[in-house]
């Protein structure tokens, strides 16, 4: 090898301070990682004798080690990058020992027996490992090898910390460029999700209203804001769930981020997945791009899954996995990402009887019902109804360019009376239709069309279904749903959470069949 200043040169031959001056010059060069690796795989085959070059970096987040195949003697088919735990190599000897290590052949190291497995099949007899180090951080560390035995030795290694120190200096730089064009990235797509969400008209404003319900829960949501724990808001449809999810975030630590939100129902299964954790150019058919998902979006900020009770049931383990670990792989890809976000759900579904009915995982109902949330409906707070109508009212006035100073008594008192079966939204829809109804000051709302005794008359009683009756009709809609699959991790057995061959004694004896 090369041994500057010594007469052992054994290079590729020229002056390697020459080439050393090289090395530097591709820290300036390249900003890029990848790129980096291409330049300084060939500037260091100048300096040094080798068959492979590479680069170990340690990753904090998984406390490993991961080897960047810089260049290959031959074609040897070998992985470009691999993951390590730091036991398992010697290059995170060298990381955390800060020191240089020789090995003159395989036979004479036997303390990382995995290390050696994974290089018997190349041929390699001797390597140099060096410390990838710079003043403000330690990297890994540059590795040197060749298949010939005793290519390096104490004398070398002065000059190959000089050459592993310019690299250092490289890699260096091309992974602060890396972390500041992610942080570009990340502000980008902050940027644009926000300026959508501008663009969309929040429901209802902000929270109205001050009944004693209302208090309750925003006295629930100022306790629970400044912790981190998952929230899970139940309600029925159109009471505002929304609106308490963005007032927990605006309480919470992460208000300066990002309030990232998705409705589960709104998003096809097929999509679902994707528009969650992302997916990877060429993941399916139509992923022409990589695409970022949700959980990507919300990093340090919140993320508000609103009916998450519609989530099916094969995805739902992958998002217990990311609250318990916060972390996933894109669909489509084999990289880790990790994320730190504050998870609020909401749903108007009866998760604990999906639980029941094995329609909801319950590992999952428990992780999401850490802190749970549950909004009045408009009936149960009528005191709020002519603060919401007054509210409403002035908005639509003033975006339709109109004129509304008085509301009559007998209006008010309909709309008190009625029970608004469709919360503040059936409300807000009605006000608008009354504002744009109305020729003069005052509010004219059609209370004929609104049937305050219709919706509060009972319901006519149910026929008398019998537990048999029940359980086939729930079996058959599970069947249905996975197509008549029984057995396997999604077939009906598993969604039913019973064995595959009870599930075929129950359909025939409660006498299912596809033309049930």
């Amino acid at each position: 090898m090369t041994s500057a200043p010594s007469d052992g040169q054994a290079a590729a031959g020229g002056d390697p301070y020459r080439a050393l001056l090289a090395v530097s010059e591709a820290i300036v060069s390249h900003r890029d990682l990848p790129a980096l690796f291409h330049e300084l795989a060939g500037r260091l085959h100048q300096v040094v004798r080798c068959d492979y070059v590479a680069v170990v970096l340690h990753e904090a987040a998984g406390d490993a080690m991961r080897l960047h195949i810089l260049e290959s003697a031959d074609r040897t088919p070998i992985p470009a990058v691999l993951v390590v735990p730091v036991g398992d190599d010697p290059a995170g000897w060298v990381w955390q020992t800060q020191r240089p290590l020789v090995v003159s052949s395989m036979s004479e190291e036997t303390r990382w027996p995995r290390f050696l497995e994974r290089v018997k099949p190349y041929g390699v007899e001797s390597f140099c490992w060096l410390p990838l180090t710079t003043a403000r951080r330690r990297l890994g560390a540059l590795v040197f090898t060749c298949k010939e035995p005793s290519a390096y030795d104490g004398a070398d290694l002065g000059f190959l910390q000089l050459v592993a120190n310019q690299a250092a200096l490289a890699v260096e730089n091309a992974l602060a460029f890396q972390e500041i064009s992610a942080l570009k990235d990340q502000l980008a797509k902050e940027k644009a999700y926000l300026e959508e969400e501008v663009r969309t008209e929040h429901h209802f404003g902000e929270i109205v209203g001050e009944s004693a319900a209302l208090r309750r829960v925003l006295k629930q949501v100022e306790t629970v804001a400044p912790t981190d724990s998952t929230v899970l808001i139940r309600g029925e449809t159109g009471v505002g769930k929304e609106l308490v999810a963005r007032a927990l975030h605006e309480l919470s630590p992460r208000r300066e981020r990002t309030f990232v939100k998705l409705n589960c129902a709104a998003i096809p299964m097929g999509l679902l997945e994707s528009e969650l954790f992302g997916h990877e150019r060429g993941a399916f058919t139509g992923a022409v791009s990589q695409k970022v998902g949700r959980f990507e979006l919300a990093h340090r900020g919140t993320l508000f899954l609103d009916e998450v009770g519609d989530i099916p049931l094969e995805l739902q383990p992958k998002l217990l996995r990311v609250l318990q670990e916060q972390e996933f792989e894109r669909l489509g890809g084999v990289k880790t990402i990790k994320v730190d976000v504050r998870l609020a759900a909401a749903t108007h579904r009866d998760l604990a009887k999906m639980v029941a009915d094995g329609r909801f995982r319950e590992d999952l109902y428990y992780r999401l019902n850490v802190f749970p949330v549950l909004l009045p409906p408009l009936r149960e707070r009528p005191d709020d109804i002519p603060r919401l109508v007054r509210r409403f009212t002035q908005q639509f006035a003033r975006r339709m360019g109109r004129r509304i100073e008085t509301i009559p008594t007998a209006v008010m008192d309909a709309l008190v009376r009625y029970p608004w079966p469709g919360n503040v939204r059936e409300l807000q829809n009605v006000i608008e239709r009354a504002v744009i109804l109305s020729p003069g000051l005052s509010l004219q709302v059609p209370v004929g069309e609104l049937h305050p005794a219709a919706a509060d008359a009972p319901a006519p009683a149910a026929a008398t279904v019998t537990l048999a009756d029940a359980e086939r009709e729930h079996i058959l809609g599970v069947l249905r749903e996975t197509g008549w699959v029984v057995g396997g991790p999604k077939g009906a057995a598993a969604r039913l959470g019973m064995k595959r061959s009870t599930l075929q004694w129950k359909i025939k004896k409660l006498g299912i069949s596809r033309n049930a």
